[in-house]
């Protein structure tokens, strides 16, 4: 949980949902996107990923908010978290997988873009191979929906 006020959905946002609903819990990212996609307000960009890549950071920039919604493995009070993202530059350089804040990174230093960024973190705790989230994972899904002002089955 957070102190944080909970990430809007409007036409300056852009959401990106992190997974693979093909590796059991790794979907909550996606799953979440497809919840607040079926709210009446929702007007925000969004898009599902495997990965962040550099290509991300062009889109990115075009956005005054980013909100990204991956999976954790932690073990999250509240079984998620929401917390600010800042641009930071990678400690490796892969063209293939990037930290959300590399991706912030880029979107600065190439299109002087410097959008408010947040990390919603929910946890999970089955990543095999399968389609369909854990109980655990679907509490802890229905809980960050509630934070956001989205209920579950949306």
């Amino acid at each position: 949980m957070s102190g944080h006020a909970p990430p809007r959905f409007d036409a300056g946002t852009l959401l990106f949902g992190i997974g693979n609903s093909g590796r059991g819990d790794d979907g909550l990212g996606w799953a979440f996107v497809d919840a607040v996609r079926g709210q009446a307000d929702f007007a925000a960009q969004a898009e599902y990923r495997y990965q962040l890549q550099v290509e991300d950071a062009l889109l990115v920039s075009r956005f005054a908010r980013v909100v990204i919604v991956d999976a954790s493995a932690e073990e999250l009070p509240g079984g998620y978290r929401w917390a600010p993202c800042a641009a930071r530059a990678a400690d490796e350089f892969t063209s293939h997988v990037l930290t959300p804040s590399a991706v912030l990174h880029y979107a600065a230093a190439l299109y002087g873009a410097t959008p408010r960024a947040g990390l919603l973190a929910i946890g999970g705790c089955r990543w095999e191979l399968g389609a369909g989230l854990s109980a655990t994972a679907r509490h802890n899904l229905a809980r960050a929906l509630a934070f956001c002002g989205a209920p579950m089955g949306a």
